[in-house]
């Protein structure tokens, strides 16, 4: 039987393995099946690999190789992050860590089990437009602060934050800085050295990378406890036997995603706006989000009067993928925190909708996109109380 052939919107969760990046990876999982932590010469086919990877890595952002530690993705890179440098903040009689109401539940939920050990925690209010202030970070910062951790990309609303600022503060003030970059590696060209970030987390698979890989960039001369204990992989660092074909995929994947942002960004800015555009035409539907400062991917919507569930579950039977938010909590009935963050009621931010294109989609699926959504809105409003309301309150005004 064919494949039914329908449009995947929701790189944001996750990218297709790019084809040329499995090639790459397959010796690793067929004759070359050697461990890298071996001495003999098959173990060191597996431990070159690792190290061109890590090469890879360290040059797409431009770090040194030896900074760059290999984990199991985005969010084990953020919890070993932070309470890493919470546990060296003790040491330094530091409690205090800053960070913004809307990151990703990796950097949240892992900041909320350090307030219950006794940290304080400062969590930076989200404008309208998706970015915090710098004044409210300048504000926020005490003698007792050891930590600033700050999302380069969000990972519903695209907004991109001003990290160069926020890094050279930190390095004024002698704080570390790290940055959830999951999002923005592979979208966004990063230098960690320009921006004076400490460190930096992200994942392979959303940039056609294989999943279950990420890597943690740590500059040289920040010390972070180890992560596991029991063997001398990662310098020591991280126990375990390295997983040599996922290595090997993330390399290869950031390589190839690096090589031409400005232009895959062009492309992707065109088939955004024309969605952004054909959207905004459905009565009281809005944008979220700085329409400018976001990931030339993002398309993050609202449309009044329904649910986005339903939204997606008919996209869905019209052969379109897409997400309500972040994958981590696709299966919450309640709004997206991000979207309360930016100041929307519950009743708008519960008919949101996330479309994120990659280089591997075309202004074809705009269309097709376009075709069926302002029907699907259409018919959700005629059968919602609140859409009623929201019509029969206008009526009266």
């Amino acid at each position: 039987m064919e494949c039914k052939k329908f449009v995947y919107a929701d790189n944001a969760a996750t990218t297709r393995l790019s084809t040329d990046v499995l090639n790459k990876m397959m010796p690793y999982l067929t004759e070359n099946y050697g461990n890298a932590s071996s001495l003999y010469n098959f173990g060191n086919i597996a431990r070159s690999a690792v190290d061109l990877a890590r090469k890879q890595i360290a040059d797409a952002i431009c770090a040194e190789q030896n900074e760059i530690y290999f984990t199991a993705g985005g969010s084990e890179s953020d919890n070993w992050a932070i309470k890493g440098i919470a546990a060296t903040m003790r040491k330094k009689n530091k409690n205090h860590i800053i960070s913004s109401a809307f990151e990703h539940h990796a950097v949240l939920h892992t900041l909320k089990a350090l307030e219950k050990e006794g940290f304080e925690v400062t969590f930076l209010p989200v404008y309208e437009n998706g970015i915090i202030s710098i004044d409210d970070l300048k504000n926020s910062i005490r003698e007792d602060t050891g930590l600033v951790t700050i999302m380069f990309a969000n990972n519903e609303i695209g907004t991109i934050q001003p990290i160069s600022q926020i890094g050279e503060i930190c390095k004024d003030k002698k704080i570390i800085f790290h940055t959830d970059a999951v999002q923005a590696v592979g979208n966004i060209a990063i230098d960690v050295k320009s921006l004076n970030i400490d460190l930096l987390s992200m994942s392979a698979h959303k940039f056609h990378g294989p999943k279950g890989v990420g890597a943690l960039f740590v500059r040289k001369g920040i010390f972070l406890p180890n992560l596991i204990h029991g063997g001398g992989q990662e310098r020591s660092r991280r126990a375990g036997t390295e997983n040599v074909a996922g290595i090997v995929g993330m390399g290869a994947a950031i390589e190839i995603s690096c090589r031409n942002i400005e232009q895959k960004n062009k492309k992707l800015r065109a088939i955004s706006q024309r969605v952004i555009d054909g959207a905004l035409r459905i009565e009281r539907s809005r944008l979220n989000g700085d329409p400018e400062k976001r990931l030339a991917g993002n398309v993050s919507l609202c449309f009044e009067g329904i649910e986005g569930e339903s939204l997606l579950l008919m996209l869905d039977a019209m052969g379109v993928c897409a997400s309500s938010g972040s994958a981590c909590t696709s299966g919450s009935l309640d709004p997206s925190h991000v979207l309360l963050s930016i100041g929307l009621p519950h009743e708008i931010a519960h008919g949101s909708l996330r479309l994120s294109f990659s280089d591997e989609n075309t202004l074809e699926d705009a269309d097709k996109i376009l075709e069926v959504l302002p029907g699907i809105v259409k018919r959700l409003r005629s059968i919602s109380p609140l859409w009623d309301k929201i019509k029969q309150k206008e009526i009266k005004h």
